[in-house]
């Protein structure tokens, strides 16, 4: 899909290719959705840049993902996508600043495009240029990325309270299910975090922002806010980690206690078995076979070889 928002324009312009289509001189942003290769081919000619294609835009060095060509400024930020879903992920995303247009490249729906698209619809200032557009996408996508880490707190703040109060022999499967979707999220967030915080260093030095003081300490605040938000994933990432050691090892401590129990009882029942043995191989010339009591002794022998073991397991607090 391509669709290209004018300069104080209402709303997005969704483009039918054409033989004699040419972009509009008033475009200001230029958005390449799932794009066809005759959707690139059009723009390409149009602004008179190559854009990556979508395996380059996969490519994890920084020669790949940030770089300067025939007065364009290609960057490639990778942007958590999916995080309200069953299976989030991480995807990248190429802004292309060249003159006084950005141009976005996306295979994914991220929802802070949606927030910013809806609202430069309603508020066409916000878009004045290239620059100010890409900012403001920025800003987006940064906002988006600090609420999810913020609601994986609050997940992860009562997943601990639900570990160090839960009941004995309650299941833990749920709450480590619920703990790995956590780390899961955190960790793609804060990928997408450390790629935005190079792709802001290197957005300073661009030719586009070296002249305006404005969008420069815009640059340097979304700069401060990337670093703050890392912070804080970073110690929700050791949080994490602790809960899942935490709950892993009430896990070892209530499988060992079965197991404790399951030794005292094989050792309280082994004397009445060793009892019950002797008992039971019925030699002619035993002295209790024909014993009248000889039943109920055998009974409460067993009984005294049992209780003794565990009695003395009490009196040492083995159980």
């Amino acid at each position: 899909m391509l669709r290209v928002l004018r300069h104080g324009a209402p709303g997005f312009d969704l483009v039918g290719l054409s033989a004699d289509w040419r972009l509009p001189d008033d475009a200001v942003w230029i958005e390449l959705v799932d794009p066809t290769r005759a959707e690139e081919v059009a723009v390409e000619k149009s602004i008179g840049l190559l854009l990556p294609t979508r395996e380059e835009m996969a490519e994890i060095e920084a020669s790949s993902r940030l770089y300067q060509e025939d007065g364009g400024t290609f960057m490639t930020a990778t942007v958590l996508v999916n995080a309200d879903g069953d299976l989030p992920t991480a995807a990248p995303v190429t802004f292309v600043l060249t003159g006084d247009r950005l141009v976005t490249i996306r295979y994914v729906e991220p929802k802070a495009f949606k927030v910013f698209a809806a609202q430069a619809e309603r508020q066409p200032s916000l878009c004045p240029g290239g620059a100010q557009t890409f900012l403001g996408l920025l800003d987006a996508i940064v906002d988006r990325t600090a609420d999810i880490i913020e609601r994986t707190a609050g997940e992860v703040e009562t997943q601990s309270r639900v570990i160090f109060s839960r009941p004995r022999g309650a299941a833990f499967e749920a709450i480590l299910n619920r703990l790995g979707r956590a780390q899961n999220i955190n960790a793609k967030a804060r990928d997408s975090l450390i790629s935005l915080a190079r792709l802001l260093s290197f957005a300073v030095l661009a030719e586009q922002f070296t002249g305006d003081k404005e969008l420069r300490d815009h640059l340097k605040s979304l700069q401060r806010d990337v670093q703050s938000i890392t912070d804080h994933s970073g110690f929700l990432s050791g949080n994490i980690t602790f809960l899942l050691d935490a709950a892993l090892g009430l896990i070892n401590i209530e499988q060992n206690s079965i197991f404790k129990i399951f030794s005292v009882f094989s050792v309280m029942f082994l004397p009445p078995t060793l009892v019950a043995g002797i008992y039971g191989m019925n030699f002619e010339h035993m002295p209790e076979l024909r014993w009248l009591h000889g039943y109920p002794f055998a009974i409460g022998l067993m009984l005294v070889a049992a209780l003794g073991p565990l009695m003395w397991f009490r009196r040492r607090g083995w159980l």
